[in-house]
């Protein structure tokens, strides 16, 4: 059984893009900087938090004299790290998608709208 999309409202929708002009689009210069914008903020970013997890997890395994030392009250040094982590996950949410929103969205939209609009 096929299902198809229902036509947006108010249209037929765009034209259809044939593979030639999406691989047209994929080796334009263009399309290269949008690539390299988007790599250029993920990897790093990417490296950087798995270093910082792999370095919680061997600290937690290697480490538990530093890990179990009291900062005040019940609060080890693990429970900060830990809570780190979150704290941590959220940032970089927060940083890539003003990324994106400054760098990603506004090239993604042009050549999306150069490839349906046929410009």
């Amino acid at each position: 059984m096929t299902t198809q999309a229902a036509p947006p409202p108010g249209g037929a929708g765009p034209a259809p893009v044939s593979p030639e002009e999406f691989v047209r689009v994929q080796q334009s210069p263009e399309f290269a900087e949008l690539r390299s914008s988007y790599r250029s903020f993920a990897f790093p970013l990417t490296v950087a938090f798995i270093a910082w997890y792999l370095l919680y997890v061997l600290l937690s395994n290697y480490a538990g004299g530093f890990m179990g030392t009291k900062l005040f009250g019940n609060v080890n040094v693990a429970l900060v790290l830990g809570l780190a982590q979150f704290a941590t996950t959220f940032l970089i949410a927060w940083l890539y998608s003003r990324h994106a929103n400054a760098k990603l969205d506004p090239k993604a939209r042009a050549i999306k709208n150069r490839l349906e609009g046929g410009a």
